[in-house]
């Protein structure tokens, strides 16, 4: 059963940064792909940014590019996010995803896609 367990949430002013953790652990197979989706209060899951394992392709949503970076250990099975320049838009629960086996495709943010979700992590950016 693949776990995933989500840390670093908190809150920041505009401008600040935080760097959210995703653990993962279950996989029985070296590819995946795995990142972040968030949701805010009254507004549909969005993608945020995905990794695929075995290669270390990113993808990343328009509105964070440039301000977001996604990385992996993967001798620690775990995948960050590294978000700087935050802005109040960027307030909601933050979820690590992943599927497995499998690499991130340019569908990568359609929730749907993705069978392990962990439990969320909140951040909130004040102005």
């Amino acid at each position: 059963q693949v776990q995933l367990v989500e840390s670093g949430g908190g809150s920041v002013q505009t401008g600040g940064s935080l760097r959210l953790s995703c653990e993962a652990s279950g996989y029985t197979d070296s590819s995946a792909c795995v990142g972040w989706f968030r949701q805010a209060p009254g507004k549909e899951r969005e993608g945020v940014a995905v990794i695929s394992t075995g290669g270390g392709r990113t993808y990343y949503a328009d509105s964070v590019k440039g301000r977001f970076t996604i990385s992996q250990d993967n001798a620690k099975n775990a995948v960050y996010l590294q978000m700087s320049s935050l802005k109040p838009e960027d307030t909601a629960m933050y979820y690590c995803v992943a599927r497995s086996p499998s690499m991130c495709s340019f569908t990568w943010y359609v929730p749907q896609r993705f069978d392990y979700w962990g439990q969320g992590t909140q951040v909130t950016v004040s102005s």
